[in-house]
């Protein structure tokens, strides 16, 4: 499945910023397999001192924006599990910042939050290779808009993208 084939009624205009994140030629499922590579590489070379920093006190550590990742992923692969399911329940969207506090994000070891996200990755892998192409093009409605089942999988990978050049801006 490549991004090109995406149309733009498949997901509401907000989440372009994402997709766009994405080359032409991004298939999905080894999108998400070179972004855990990527995400773990980055993320190990990014010095200890480093991960519990913010540049504003309002803004997320680097562990921080690693959970907002990890819970993102949860959340829009769990609407991709939904839609191409041809689930036509309206999803609730979610406020992001309620999810950090009490993640206790900067308590945990970069070990621990790797190993998270490479369990979360690895069960969103095994979903996307289960579902066939007529799943991944249907079309439900996911916090008041459209959404196919492949426009949320891929935005995790867009998500993931814009984050790691928002810590490299930002933090480092």
């Amino acid at each position: 499945m490549k991004k090109q084939v995406l149309n733009a009624n498949e997901f509401d205009s907000y989440y372009q910023r994402y997709i766009d994140k994405l080359h032409d030629k991004t298939e999905l499922i080894q999108g998400f397999i070179d972004g855990k590579t990527q995400m773990i590489s980055f993320l190990k070379s990014i010095p200890e001192i480093k991960l519990n920093f913010s540049y504003q006190p309002e803004k997320w550590s680097i562990k921080e924006i690693l959970q907002h990742l990890i819970d993102t992923e949860r959340i829009f692969i769990y609407r991709c599990f939904r839609i191409a399911r041809k689930d036509t329940t309206a999803l609730a969207g979610y406020d992001q910042d309620v999810y950090i506090k009490p993640s206790n994000a900067d308590k945990k070891s970069l070990d621990d939050l790797l190993n998270e996200f490479i369990i979360n990755r690895n069960n969103s892998i095994a979903l996307l290779q289960s579902l066939t192409t007529d799943d991944l093009c249907f079309i439900g409605n996911a916090n008041d808009g459209k959404m196919s089942a492949r426009a949320a999988a891929f935005i995790i990978i867009g998500h993931d993208i814009w984050h790691i050049e928002v810590i490299k801006e930002k933090y480092l």
